[in-house]
C-alpha cells in the first residue's frame, strides 16, 4: 500500500451549505484523501477543527454509514442522547439509517483533527436542527423547496 503524503493534499474549507447555514464549518479544514488514493468504494477525508468550528451542522444519513478515529485534540460528540468528549484514539460509529443527528464540535482553545471515513450519499440527509434537507442531489428546506 503506497503511503500517503498528507502535506501533497490541498487543505479546503468551503462548505455546499446555504449561506445562512455555512458558518458552523467556517473552521473545518479538510482534505480528501480517497481519490489521491485511488479508492472509489468509500470515501476517507483527514478534518481539522479549529477552535470554535464544528465538522458540519447536525445530521444524520438515509444510506450512509459513518465512522471516525480522533487523531489529535479534543472534540466534543453532539448527537441525540447528549454530548460527550472524544479525545485521541477515540472512535465513533454512525449506522446509516438511524435518526441520530451527530456532529463534533471544537469547544478547546486548540486544533483537533480526526479521520473520517463514509461515502457519498445517494439518499436524503436530515439535519434536525435546522431548516435543511439535502434531497435529490440539492440542499432544500424542510418543506422541500429549494434553497
Amino acid at each position: 500500500m503506497p503511503r500517503i503524503d498528507l502535506d501533497s493534499i490541498a487543505e479546503r474549507n468551503s462548505t455546499g451549505y446555504p449561506a445562512d447555514h455555512a458558518g458552523a464549518v467556517a473552521g473545518r479544514w479538510v482534505r480528501r484523501l480517497g481519490p489521491m488514493a485511488g479508492l472509489s468504494d468509500f470515501g476517507v477525508s483527514h478534518v481539522v477543527l479549529k477552535p470554535g468550528a464544528a465538522s458540519s451542522q447536525r445530521h444524520w444519513h438515509e444510506d450512509e454509514d459513518e465512522f471516525l478515529v480522533m487523531l489529535a485534540g479534543i472534540a466534543t460528540l453532539v448527537e441525540e442522547d447528549g454530548r460527550s468528549l472524544l479525545r485521541p484514539g477515540d472512535m465513533a460509529a454512525f449506522p446509516k439509517g438511524e435518526p441520530n443527528g451527530h456532529h463534533l464540535v471544537n469547544e478547546s482553545d486548540s486544533d483537533c483533527t480526526f479521520v473520517v471515513f463514509g461515502r457519498p450519499p445517494t439518499g436524503d440527509c436530515h439535519y434536525p436542527d435546522i431548516d435543511l434537507l439535502w434531497s435529490g442531489g440539492i440542499y432544500r428546506h424542510k418543506d422541500g423547496s429549494s434553497y
